[in-house]
C-alpha cells in the first residue's frame, strides 16, 4: 500500500525510471517499519491512544515481529528499515525533506 502510494506519487510528479525505483524502495521499507512498529504497539501500546484494544495480536496468537525477534530486535529493525528508506531517497531532485519526516514519523509514533 504504501508502496504503490509512494510510486504513484513518482509517476504524477514525472519521476525517471531511477526515481521511480528508489521511490518504490522507499515505500518498501517504510511499509514494513509501520507493520513492525504497529506490532510493537500491539504490546507495548496504550488503548486509549491507540484507539483499539491493545494484546490482541498476542491473544489470537499472531505471528508477529515481537513475537519472533522480541521487541527490541524488532524496534531496530523498524529503525533501520527508516534509515534505509531515507538514504534511499537523497539522490532524488528536489526536496526530500517531507519524505525524510514522513519516515521518521513511522518509529516516533504512539497510535
Amino acid at each position: 500500500m504504501f508502496r504503490a502510494a509512494v510510486e504513484c506519487g513518482g509517476l504524477l510528479g514525472g519521476a525517471d525510471e531511477n526515481e521511480l525505483t528508489a521511490l518504490a524502495l522507499y515505500g518498501e521499507k517504510i511499509g514494513l517499519a509501520f507493520q513492525i512498529i504497529d506490532d510493537i504497539l500491539d504490546v507495548t501500546g496504550d488503548t486509549e491512544k491507540l484507539g483499539k484494544k491493545t494484546g490482541m495480536d498476542e491473544q489470537k496468537s499472531k505471528m508477529t515481529y515481537p513475537a519472533m525477534l522480541g521487541l527490541e530486535k524488532s524496534k531496530v529493525m523498524g529503525e533501520e528499515l527508516v534509515e534505509q528508506a531515507v538514504d534511499g531517497i537523497k539522490e532524488l531532485r528536489g526536496n526530500t525533506g517531507r519524505l525524510a519526516e514522513l519516515a521518521r514519523y513511522i518509529t516516533a509514533r504512539t497510535n
